[in-house]
């Protein structure tokens, strides 16, 4: 299994818009994505800011290709995540999971 991992933040007023908006978006694209193992999304506020971190888990390299296109290191946005995060980082990162719960 493989994590791919995503890191963005928005201003702390705007952390509640931004989750409703990642849920119907990403995490739902995510999702309906063949080979999507599960989708987790965490928020810490630190100084202002609602800090995210997404993690979905992956049954292959194909499958992330599925979602990402052949370029798997590229961070997927939509249209209006320009309107929510502080900044549009280009890359996100990739994991081995070793071990996972066992229901995963």
């Amino acid at each position: 299994m493989i994590a791919r991992i995503w890191q963005g933040a928005t201003p702390e007023a705007k952390a509640k818009q931004y989750l409703d908006y990642l849920r119907q978006t990403g995490v739902q694209e995510l999702r309906a994505t063949e080979g999507n193992q599960g989708v987790y999304v965490l928020r810490r506020i630190d100084n202002g800011q609602a800090e995210f971190t997404l993690i979905s888990l992956w049954e292959s390299w194909e499958a992330i290709r599925r979602f990402a296109g052949d370029e798997v290191e590229r961070a997927v946005y939509y249209p209006e995540d320009s309107d929510y995060l502080v900044n549009l980082a280009p890359k996100v990162m990739h994991y081995e999971v070793l071990v996972a719960p066992a229901e995963i």
